[in-house]
């Protein structure tokens, strides 16, 4: 939709001898029905009178095409300045120009992101960088605008301010990437603006590629659709086995018939399912198939996640464009989107906005939107008041549309190992449902509970030295003081000198797979729905036990937290109904915090009795010295931790990349061959992912008396047969040439080649069995 449209000369026209604002605030009423406020007015008076200032240049030609407010199809984006043409050899051409009034603005450490006065009374306010948003336009019309498409229309983005001057923030190399996708223009740069559009727009708007771009369908481009599957393709993360595939296929047969029915599909799964990894595996499907679907969530959090794993890189990318919010469908037109996939649906709200006051039913809109809506959910993921995603509001939803509704499940869990039975006992440990499973064996899934949070965070920052996958939460029972202030120290236990900061607004959505952040405690809204190899959480004093019997109290909870604002008033007007809802929402945030592991699972509470409680229901591991030492496999590795993830026989039948796990001191026949390696192993895991597997690879533990890698003895490493002319300087692993080839247990070691041959302190080299490539953690 474009609010206003003429030519350069009607608009100049419009602008110095009439009033411009008066003429687009018209338009701009009879299109959406509403009037433009103050600010907007001001907005059109004064950048639109400087835009007439920059076309009032005889090379530009007088027939050019100019748009003012063209707002994306589908989105609540609007363009601000739109100049069409054709260039020097007629092809068509469109230049997108981002407008500001900023005089002033501060670099932030985030990807595209900027501080500045973005209009209103709050001040300074973080938000996209102009340069971003020009070319985060352009890319979308390029992506999903069939008239750019066919019509290989060229678009040059680009952002004017004309009231900021050159002061190294806007302007700061931080942005570099993005200024040269979309040149930036400042105060007294308004020749070098008028060269860019003189060398792009030659010619007037002959072909009215405004008109036709205004009016072109919406359908993901060929080049997008390449890319989302180029970018899916080798990520271990999202290959779907048993059930996920099963729902996956469902789905995609159920979205083929929405043409003739709208269908909604409901797909419940608890903590650890894959729904995630479905819903991600259905977008790029549908993309590939040019279908216009989004990835559409609640929270931020796994929207940014999934997008940096797809995309390979913290940085925004043009698939940003598909992940969206759910309080973007206010005002879409029905049946405008082939899919919505919607994860984390249990967090949907009533209504939209930062203070909620906006749009009618978030799953009403979605429904209506789409021709299939397809709700991940898990009823018991229910975390703040405001949710209202549970399935049989969606069912009614549904059925009020007149919609064919279609019910799967997810159950399998991939999560937590042994999961099905800690979740089971988590759920009659907390008394949110009674189960069979009063104590959890950790054998099966590493659950300790720790006197001391400076204790529990010391190991959770050992295990994330290996791969970045683990960090510790909290219940959101202290307040942040460090979000306004870098410097305060949020979470503070004194008996423990234990201070840390809430996951810092630097990190943004990417929290849990940033740099450094386990040093940092993440709350509700940066875990749920994303998963970690070890989890460790400070359940706060919202969770007790009183006479043994599992009591919440959401008035703990920090005055900030907005999951539970609300239930004072509640309270007041209906105690027992807030008291029910008020333990089920801090019961459902301890659930969700502590499935958020594959490997394990700690935890500090600050109530002493609950701690107790929980050692109460657990029983203790056994430990390397407390089996039978003959069984080499279980003294090994019953005490170990593993930086790789297990894979199954069910993911490897499915093409899943993994490499075989070794035991070293079990015979030496296994090195006889890569063959003999795949007989030899004892288990798989993932490769690292910057390697692909290749025969004659495995992973073993480097002997603890190695003398070719100092301090790094138990370490795990990755080995390879030799293969060709070994470098000088290489890490062999050989074993002593005097063991026989028979079961006898062989004694091996690390040493260094050289020319000469494999340096070691005793002269006796041994027989070289494998090169190491890398090692990991302990």
């Amino acid at each position: 939709m474009i609010i206003y449209q003429a030519s350069k000369t009607d608009f100049l026209n419009h602008t110095l001898r009439d009033d411009i604002e008066d003429i687009v605030s018209r338009h701009y009423s009879e299109a959406t029905g509403r009037s433009a406020g103050p600010p907007e007015l001001r907005a059109w008076k004064n950048s639109l009178f400087e835009m007439a200032k920059v076309l009032q240049d005889e090379d530009i030609p007088d027939d050019a095409g100019v748009a003012i407010e063209y707002q994306l199809p589908q989105t609540s984006k609007r363009i601000d300045f739109v100049i069409a043409g054709e260039d020097d050899q007629n092809r068509p051409t469109v230049v997108i120009i981002e407008l500001k009034q900023w005089s002033d603005s501060r670099r932030s450490d985030k990807d595209a992101l900027i501080w500045a006065r973005r209009g209103g009374s709050s001040g300074e306010r973080e938000g996209t960088h102009p340069c971003y948003q020009a070319w985060s336009y352009a890319s979308y019309l390029q992506d999903f605008n069939t008239a750019v498409q066919e019509g290989a229309v060229t678009l040059r983005p680009c952002a004017y301010l004309h009231n900021h001057a050159r002061d190294g923030e806007i302007d700061h190399p931080h942005y570099q990437r993005y200024i040269e996708k979309a040149p930036l223009f400042l105060a007294r740069e308004r020749h070098r603006l008028q060269q860019f559009i003189r060398q792009h727009v030659r010619f007037g708007d002959r072909r009215k590629n405004l008109y036709l771009i205004d009016n072109g369908k919406i359908r993901p481009s060929k080049m997008l659709a390449d890319s989302v599957k180029g970018m899916l393709q080798g990520k271990a993360e999202f290959v779907m086995i048993d059930d996920q595939k099963v729902i996956y296929e469902t789905v995609l047969a159920t979205a083929s018939l929405a043409n003739s029915q709208k269908q909604v599909v409901i797909v419940q799964g608890g903590p650890g399912t894959g729904k995630s990894v479905v819903a991600v595996n259905l977008l790029t499907k549908l993309i590939e198939r040019q279908r216009n679907a989004r990835y559409v969530s609640k929270n931020a959090a796994p929207r940014a996640v999934y997008e940096a794993k797809l995309a390979g890189s913290f940085r925004k990318s043009r698939i940003s464009n598909l992940f969206t919010g759910s309080g973007s469908f206010q005002n879409t037109a029905s049946d405008t989107y082939d899919a919505l996939i919607v994860d984390e649906a249990h967090r949907l709200n009533e209504k939209s906005g930062l203070y909620r006051n906006q749009g009618d039913h978030q799953i009403r809109e979605i429904v209506k939107a789409a021709r299939c809506a397809v709700f991940f959910v898990d009823d018991d993921q229910r975390v703040t008041i405001h949710d209202i995603g549970h399935t049989e509001e969606i069912r009614r939803i549904a059925a009020e549309a007149g919609a064919a509704v279609t019910d799967l499940n997810l159950s399998s869990q991939f999560r937590c190992k042994g999961s099905d039975g800690y979740l089971a006992w988590l759920d009659d440990t907390l008394d949110i449902r009674r189960t069979a499973n009063d104590v959890l064996d950790t054998a099966e899934y590493d659950f300790r509970v720790f006197d001391s949070p400076a204790d529990m965070h010391a190991l959770i920052e050992k295990k994330n030295r290996s791969n970045n996958r683990s960090r510790v939460v909290a219940g959101y029972c202290w307040k942040w003081p460090s979000k306004k202030t870098p410097a305060p120290h949020d979470i503070v236990i004194e008996e423990f000198d234990y201070r840390r900061r809430w996951n810092l607004d630097k990190d943004g959505s990417l929290w849990i797979i940033a740099p450094n952040s386990v040093e940092e405690v993440g709350c509700i809204h940066t875990c749920q729905g994303l998963e970690l190899d070890y989890v460790g959480v400070i359940i706060g004093p919202d969770l007790v036990v009183r006479d043994g019997k599992v009591i919440a109290d959401a008035s703990r909870r920090a005055p900030s937290d907005q999951s539970v604002r609300g239930l004072k008033k509640m309270m007041r007007e209906n105690p027992a109904k807030a008291r029910r809802l008020g333990d089920l929402i801090v019961k459902n945030t301890y659930r969700t915090l502590l499935t958020r592991g594959i490997k394990g699972c700690f935890v500090y509470c600050t109530d002493p009795t609950l701690a107790t409680y929980l050692k109460s229901r657990i029983r203790p591991v056994i430990t390397a010295e407390e089996t039978d030492e003959s069984d080499e496999t279980v003294s090994t590795f019953m005490s170990s931790e593993l930086p790789f993830r297990f894979v199954t026989t069910a993911e490897r039948e499915l093409g899943q990349p993994a490499l075989p796990l070794i035991e070293l001191k079990r015979s030496v026949n296994q090195f006889a061959s890569a063959k003999s390696l795949e007989v030899a192993a004892i288990d798989w895991v993932t490769p690292p992912d910057w390697i692909t597997p290749q025969s004659g690879m495995f992973v073993a533990k480097l002997p603890s008396d190695s003398t070719g890698l100092d301090g790094l003895g138990d370490s795990w490493g990755l080995f390879r047969f030799p293969s060709g002319e070994l470098r000088d300087g290489a890490t062999l692993l050989v074993v002593d040439k005097a063991a026989p080839w028979t079961s006898t247990p062989a004694r091996y070691q690390m040493k260094i080649y050289c020319r000469d041959g494999v340096a070691e302190k005793d002269n006796e080299s041994g027989q070289i069995l494998a090169e190491l490539l890398a090692t990991f953690g302990k």
